[in-house]
């Protein structure tokens, strides 16, 4: 093969290089760009009364397959789940809402020790839960936060179920964008923790 075909051949070995990469760019587009939320809260005031020398496990709520990933879920329809595009949360709905009330029970302060799954100590009571809500659901063309919850405390040393109640909270968002929708997420929450937090100690308390 002399000098000149061989650099013909390599020329057009690049160029179609060239044309595959730029028709495939040309398929794929850009990649759109991506927005990662946590999940506002509020601080909860710490509770004046004494403390119980109990230790509380909360557990990450068990959820379905639509719930249990980073995105942001909405309802613009009945009956119709789809996601808002180009935002995540910086978890799966679960463990967000897991965090968040570990850390309101932690504030409350009336627990001797509040903890998770991933703390291998024994614990007096464990708040079990699914989550069957946890999206913006859109009623009268506004979109509303939704958190919706089913709790089991149990009695550990008795493997009992101490107590049972629903948990369901609605927070209007300002207005249709993902930031005003994250904030309203934030307040359900935090309406959420507080009657969750008031809720289990009236349970342990009385037990």
């Amino acid at each position: 093969m002399n000098r000149h075909r061989y650099l013909r051949i390599t020329v057009l070995v690049i160029l179609v290089a060239l044309l595959g990469t730029l028709a495939a760019c040309s398929l794929i587009g850009p990649r759109e760009p991506l927005n990662v939320y946590v999940l506002p809260a509020t601080a909860i005031p710490s509770s004046d009364l004494a403390r119980l020398p109990l230790t509380l496990r909360v557990e990450t709520p068990q959820a379905g397959r639509a719930l249990y990933s980073s995105r942001i879920v909405v309802m613009p329809e009945t009956n119709q789940l789809s996601a808002y595009q180009g935002a995540r949360w910086s978890d799966s709905a679960p463990r967000l809402l897991r965090d968040r009330l570990v850390e309101a029970f932690r504030q409350d302060n009336r627990l001797a020790a509040v903890v998770d799954e991933g703390d291998r100590v024994s614990a007096d009571f464990d708040l079990v839960s699914d989550l069957r809500g946890f999206h913006s659901q859109y009623m009268e063309g506004r979109p509303r936060a939704v958190i919706r919850l089913d709790v089991r405390l149990i009695d550990s040393s008795r493997q009992r179920v101490l107590a049972t109640r629903r948990f369901e909270v609605r927070e209007p968002s300002a207005d249709e964008s993902v930031e005003a929708v994250v904030e309203a997420f934030g307040r359900a929450a935090d309406q959420l923790s507080r009657q969750l937090v008031d809720w289990t100690l009236e349970r342990v308390a009385a037990k």
